[in-house]
């Protein structure tokens, strides 16, 4: 069951989570969010970028898969943020997911003078930063002119460590452009929501896209979110029997902020039966 680093917490208290989890083997993953505003999460504290963090994170640790959720992608070149990815993931042997998304927040975006856009402009982006990334993380030269990127024999010579490509995370449960997109593009789906027959309803309507794209749904892992409140692991462990009843291959659980590492043990405890 994958940790996810979120709320807004001290560096100090990010690094003895990270590093705590790395060594209790239920945890399988760890992954940081990308916001450059605390507004934008409605909490207190410090917002470090996430690949900065991620970086600094692959070297503090040993086995936990590294991953986003999700990059808001208007602010990475898809072309410089495959070369990121796969230089992050050379260092860190192949353990990084690149969780993608379209993006939500004006808070993340207007500060820093990067525009939105209205859902059609940011879904249209997304399919044309996605294509990049896949084809450039997949080792090949790409040439390429649409509405939001143009390249002209973009490539990386940093050969890819997972074939054929690390895997791409799209978050999200839009149904018109979202769960669409990952059908087009993901490997794996999380769905940010709470309840289970949301999400059984969410992942039927990804496996009518996966259909309509010639995709197996099979070739898509699915996980849920859900808040973890430490004290009372027993709860989050009822959540994660339920998704997994459910059809949800993981359960990243959000931990609150300020982070303890003594919440882990409990955490762990209660989510080792599930394995």
């Amino acid at each position: 069951m994958p940790v996810l680093s979120k709320d807004p917490s001290s560096w100090a208290d990010i690094l003895s989570l990270w590093r705590a989890a790395d060594d209790i083997d239920v945890f399988e993953s760890g992954w940081v969010f990308d916001h450059f505003s605390a507004d934008a999460v409605n909490a207190a504290g410090p917002c470090y970028e996430a690949w900065t963090t991620m970086t600094a994170l692959a070297q503090a640790t040993r086995r936990l898969r590294i991953g986003s959720m999700v990059l808001a992608v208007a602010r990475r070149h898809p072309a410089l943020l495959a070369h990121m990815a796969l230089t992050l993931d050379t260092i860190s042997d192949g353990r990084v997911e690149l969780g993608v998304g379209a993006g939500w927040s004006d808070a993340d975006h207007l500060p820093q003078g990067i525009q939105l856009g209205s859902p059609a402009c940011r879904a249209q982006r997304f399919d044309e930063y996605c294509a990049v990334l896949i084809r450039i993380l997949s080792g090949q030269t790409v040439t390429s002119a649409g509405r939001f990127v143009t390249l002209i024999e973009a490539t990386c010579a940093i050969q890819p460590v997972q074939a054929p490509h690390l895997p791409l995370c799209v978050g999200g449960a839009g149904e018109k452009r979202t769960l669409r997109a990952a059908a087009r593009w993901a490997q794996h789906w999380n769905f940010p929501g709470r309840q289970v027959d949301m999400f059984v309803r969410k992942r039927a309507i990804l496996h009518r896209y996966c259909a309509e794209a010639g995709r197996d749904p099979a070739s898509i892992a699915t996980s849920a979110t859900v808040t973890c409140d430490p004290a009372d692991p027993a709860r989050t462990a009822g959540q994660a029997t339920a998704f997994a009843a459910a059809g949800a291959d993981l359960l990243i659980v959000k931990l609150p902020a300020p982070y303890r590492t003594g919440a882990l043990e409990g955490l762990a405890a209660a989510l080792s039966p599930l394995r």
